[in-house]
Order: structure tokens, then C-alpha cells, then sequence
């Protein structure tokens, strides 16, 4: 049994309050790690050319008010 595996089989036998708990737990890991790689691509510049054309979306009229 592979390491996936146990993992979905020790969750499938979570009570609901421990799997309420387990997906508290969960979505914070996982919105930690997504701030992490956000950090690292806006810092390596990765999201330069998206927010270049945003930019001349906006400049062009091409957008509206939300």
C-alpha cells in the first residue's frame, strides 16, 4: 500500500468531526503553501508578462469596474 493509500484510508475512517478538523487543517496547508509558491513567482518575476497584459487591457478600455 503506497503512502497515497494510507492516507485516503485513515481519512475515509475519520468521524465527521475529525474530518471537519482534518479539512480545517487541510485548506490551511494547502493556502500556506499556494502563498509560498505566489511569494516565489512574483519574486522570480513569473507573473510579470500576466500582470503586463492586464496592465494594457486596463489601458486599452478593455476592462470594467467591479
Amino acid at each position: 500500500m503506497t503512502k497515497l493509500e494510507q492516507i485516503e484510508k485513515s481519512v475515509s475512517e475519520l468521524g465527521p468531526e475529525e474530518l471537519r478538523a482534518f479539512a480545517a487543517w487541510f485548506d490551511e496547508l494547502q493556502a500556506e503553501r499556494w502563498d509560498i509558491q505566489f511569494e516565489q513567482d512574483a519574486k522570480s518575476g513569473a507573473l510579470d508578462a500576466l500582470a503586463d497584459d492586464a496592465l494594457a487591457e486596463f489601458k486599452a478600455g478593455r476592462s470594467r469596474n467591479l
